[in-house]
């Protein structure tokens, strides 16, 4: 499209030799024929097609038709056809219309008025529409709302023409009398949105005097107002009579209309940052959060409590249980959304009754109606886990329930309770004891290989009395079933010794296709990483019981080593606290003979795969232990593991307490501002809303609330130079990114001495970037500047390039000419921003993604740390991995780092490097995402800015 338009129709089958064959049909007397070829006509003409000859056929044959849809195609195509010459002067043809226009404006049929009208809204000539302006305003008093609500759009649109205030000079105090009789809600909010457009001041008096009538208003007319106030309260206006505006706001939150009440709740933040207002328009949110069912709706209002949140966080610490009924929306997406939020508002005083709350809703995924039950549990899970570990106290009241879902067949699910279980049971010692018990008690319903892992871990790390040692040794003989795993017949077949007739359990080896990272960075490639589940089998089997031994069956001889390690601690405890050394003794000979039989299954044939080598190692290490034990050796075991847990614990603790404390520093302002004291004010007339609001104003002045600091030298680095110095038109852009869209204000100076006509700046673009219009033609006078506006879609994250052309033609060359300018390209670093996920849920979308773009290491930079911050630095991702695991000289290093786009899109990074005997450093970058665009663009990024310093 080279020219802009009203109108746009799909049209692809047309072409020029269509027009006689248009021309025959209008001339007939057909009437749907006439109708056809006006469809058609109209159709070429928006494809391009200029069909000059076509205009006095209408005139004689199509004008003078009394069909309806003939005159509402005739619109059409005057609409579109060009009504002006090459030097800007109005087509004399155009006369020819007006006389049918006028009969049209008096037609007794209110539907060719109305159309008409509308018609008129759409039409720039003045030339055309001077001797209508008598017609357009007889209509203002027809009897039909129909009329009368075109005819004030129509006034609307011709007063804001450049020339429109000479058309029609008195149009605002005429619709003000309109609007004053009008009872057609349509027809009021043209009238008052032309009000607001052209006589603001008239506008705000009609609203000032009918403000006790607002709520009364229909709910076209209450958005108007609400749009009104918005614009004559935003600064620098600050209208000392605000609090007037905020009062009729405050009165249309008891409309019945969703919308009014939406726009109401932003029209209040905006105006007011008063706790009674910010705190009414939280109370608004959350009403439309429960009444509305859409969960677009949903995201988008919890985005905007989100938004209150940042700003006004002990106000919306009040409407926290609110917020939490949206839970009962079935969408992930929006439950998601709500714990974030509601975890960010947690305190003392509600922590209690969000709990509580949490609490219900996990036992409410047990009825399995929910769908996604599991993953919604495991978001729940988390939910609880946060607020035990800001809020110790209330871990007692949750985590009994927590742990009936250790058996979950959701193993996400399982493994975050486990996670919880083991970080309580550190952190909370009065619940050590329970906790312990209540796991011993439950471990048979364990069937996830990783949550049985981390539960012999606690276990071995937390049964301390002599009781709880026994249980767990018993709960653990119990759950590996009769020993050996295996026999040999005399036919020299092996069975399961634990049921010669029939294999007891059946396992299923559930492991991924994808090769499963570890958490230095690296591959693993042993069956330790194997995650093994049992089949669901019948409570009170003897298989319901056998969790431990199914699972090594399975082949997993990591978990086998986890239980060889287990033991051997609860051995070494026990010969602790066990007075009788008979039976110390023969805990230890049975912790040995578990280990021995499992060594003869990971070397017996009875398996198809063999014991892996470092499982084999470590349950040997075991063995040995246990038959020469030593003082040193029983100190590692037995308090080293407890202890670097405890670090790694506080470790994190720190980490986020200074994410926090990063989060809450304030700008301050300077220390020569002006401070207005509001204690000195009269307080005379005014209520309690507006001295809050008066107290809000006066702080953030003080504060420099209402000043924006900008970096000058970074909106510097935006401005990029698009042609050279000795072109005769020099172009210069500055970039503006905002989240999905791209502004280019580009600068064109012409130094020369002529005047350049047509100038054009025509712009294409690679990459998932889309035009969003094309910039007008322009005319340049000699040694002047334009500064020119384009506008880019971005869809997705992926650096895009901008490229283009400035053509313009002069009058004393013939051809046009073309001065080539520069790429513009679209740093991805514009659109990715540092964020932070667990370890697991890094573990699983590295599991899950699909795309890997994998770079090598080929730097100058020799220091480890020093080339993982520099990547860090240039890519804006952050660091995963604790400050304390990269802690050392050791010659090597390998991190994680995580970044999150604007467009919901996670960008998964892992660093491994080692230093070589000449001191430069080698290995990969790996980079994996769900779409391959911000694998590419993160890799070509790190490839360009691997090299050193800048």
């Amino acid at each position: 499209m080279d020219k802009p338009s009203t109108l746009l129709v799909h049209f692809d089958k047309g072409s020029a030799a269509m027009a006689n064959e248009i021309k025959a049909d209008l001339e007939g007397s057909d009437v749907a024929a006439k109708v056809e070829a006006m469809k058609r006509a109209v159709m070429l003409l928006l494809n391009g097609e200029t069909l000059p000859t076509l205009f006095i056929t209408i005139v004689r044959y199509v004008l003078p038709s009394e069909d309806h849809t003939i005159q509402k195609l005739l619109l059409l195509y005057l609409e579109i056809i060009d009504k002006r010459d090459a030097a800007g002067r109005v087509l004399p043809e155009m006369i020819l219309i007006c006389q049918n226009l006028r009969n049209n404006l008096q037609h007794p049929n209110e539907y060719i008025r109305g159309v008409t009208l509308r018609f008129l809204c759409r039409l720039s000539e003045p030339e055309v529409l001077e001797p209508l302006v008598p017609s357009i305003l007889e209509n203002l008093e027809h009897r039909h709302h129909f009329i009368r609500r075109h005819a004030l759009s129509a006034i609307s649109a011709i007063y804001r023409l450049p020339q429109g205030d000479q058309l029609i000079p008195d149009a605002p105090e005429l619709v003000e009398r309109a609007l004053a009789s009008e009872q057609d809600a349509s027809a009021r909010r043209n009238a008052f949105v032309m009000l607001c457009l052209c006589g603001t001041e008239r506008a705000v008096a009609y609203l000032l005097s009918n403000a006790e009538r607002v709520m009364e208003w229909p709910d076209l007319l209450q958005m108007a107002a609400v749009d009104l106030i918005r614009k004559v309260c935003r600064p620098p206006n600050h209208r000392a009579d605000k609090g007037r505006y905020i009062k009729i706001i405050l009165s249309l939150r008891s409309s019945p209309s969703t919308a009014v009440l939406y726009e109401c709740a932003g029209a209040i933040v905006s105006l007011s940052s008063a706790p009674t207002a910010v705190r009414a328009a939280a109370e608004t949110y959350c009403q439309l959060l429960s009444s509305q069912s859409d969960s677009n709706v949903r995201l988008i209002l919890l985005d905007r409590l989100n938004e209150l949140h940042t700003s006004h966080r002990d106000v919306m610490v009040d409407v926290v249980m609110d917020v939490l009924r949206a839970l009962a929306s079935p969408n992930l997406d929006v439950k998601r959304k709500v714990l974030d939020l509601v975890l960010d508002l947690l305190t003392p005083r509600n922590v209690e009754e969000v709990v509580l709350y949490l609490k219900k809703e996990v036992v409410k995924t047990q009825s399995g109606e929910l769908d996604k039950g599991g993953e919604y549990r495991q978001m729940l899970v988390q939910a609880i886990h946060a607020c035990a570990v800001e809020y110790p106290e209330v871990a007692g009241s949750v985590v009994h329930l927590l742990m009936d879902f250790l058996g979950d067949t959701n193993v996400a699910a399982a493994v975050d309770v486990v996670l919880f279980v083991r970080e309580i049971t550190e952190t909370n010692p009065k619940l050590c004891v329970s906790m312990i018990q209540r796991l011993s008690d439950i471990f048979y319903q364990i069937r996830a290989s990783r949550v049985c892992s981390i539960a012999l871990w606690i276990l071995g790390e937390y049964s301390l009395s002599l009781s709880e040692v026994e249980s767990a040794i018993a709960t653990i003989k119990q759950c590996l079933g009769d020993l050996p795993f295996f026999t040999i017949s005399e036919e020299g077949e092996t069975t399961d010794s634990s049921k010669p007739a029939q294999p007891v359990v059946n396992s299923v080896t559930v492991s991924s296709r994808r090769p499963v990272v570890l958490a230095d960075g690296t591959y693993a490639t042993q069956s330790a990483a194997t995650e093994a589940i049992s089949t669901p089998v019948t409570p009170g089997s003897l298989a319901s019981t056998l969790n431990l031994r199914s699972l090594i069956l399975s082949g997993d001889f990591f978990l086998a080593a986890v239980v060889a390690c287990t033991l051997t601690k609860l051995v070494l405890r026990l010969e602790e606290v066990q007075r009788s050394k008979v039976e110390a003794n023969k805990a230890c000979t049975g912790a040995l003979l578990v280990m021995t039989s499992i060594l003869q299954l990971g070397l017996s044939s009875y398996l198809p795969q063999p014991i892996d080598n470092d499982s084999y190692d470590r349950i040997v290490l075991c063995v040995r232990l246990l038959c020469n034990t030593g003082d040193d050796l029983r100190r590692i075991w037995l308090q080293s593991c407890r202890q670097s847990f405890a670090k790694m614990l506080a470790e994190k603790q720190f980490r986020e307490t200074e994410e926090m404390r990063a989060k809450a520093q304030i700008s301050h302002a300077q220390p020569d501002d002006l401070i207005d004291f509001y204690h000195l004010k009269s307080r005379k007339g005014m209520s309690q809303l507006e001295l809050e609001d008066e107290v809000q104003d006066d702080l953030k002045a003080a504060t420099g609330g209402f000043t924006k600091e900008t970096d000058d030298a970074n909106r510097l680095n935006r401005i990029l130079q698009l042609t050279g110095f000795s072109d005769p038109v020099y172009a210069e852009a500055f970039v503006t990114v905002h989240h999905y869209d791209i502004v280019l204000d580009v600068t064109v100076v012409n130094r020369t001495k002529e005047t350049l006509q047509n100038l054009c700046l025509e712009l294409a673009t690679m990459g998932d970037l889309k035009l969003v219009d094309r910039p007008q033609n322009y005319t340049l006078a000699p040694e002047s500047s334009k500064q020119v506006r384009a506008n880019i879609k971005v869809s997705s994250t992926e650096t895009g390039v901008i490229f283009g052309n400035i053509v313009y033609e002069t009058s004393n060359v013939m051809e046009r000419s073309v001065v080539v300018l520069n790429d513009i390209h679209i740093d991805i670093m514009d659109y990715i921003s540092p964020a932070t996920c667990a370890d697991v849920t890094f573990r699983n979308m590295w599991a899950e993604f699909e795309w890997e773009n994998k770079v090598a290491v080929n730097t100058v930079i020799q220091d480890e740390k020093k080339f993982l911050n520099h990547v860090i630095k240039s890519t804006n991702m952050k660091c995963l991995t604790p400050p304390s695991a990269l802690d050392g000289e050791c010659g090597y290093i390998a991190a994680n780092l995580y970044a999150k786009s604007v467009f919901g899109e996670d960008a998964l990074v892992n660093i491994s490097i080692e230093k070589q005997v000449d001191g430069k450093l080698s290995g990969h970058i790996r980079i994996r995402s769900k779409t391959q665009g911000i694998a590419l663009s993160l890799g070509d990024k790190i490839t360009l800015k691997q090299k050193g310093g800048s």
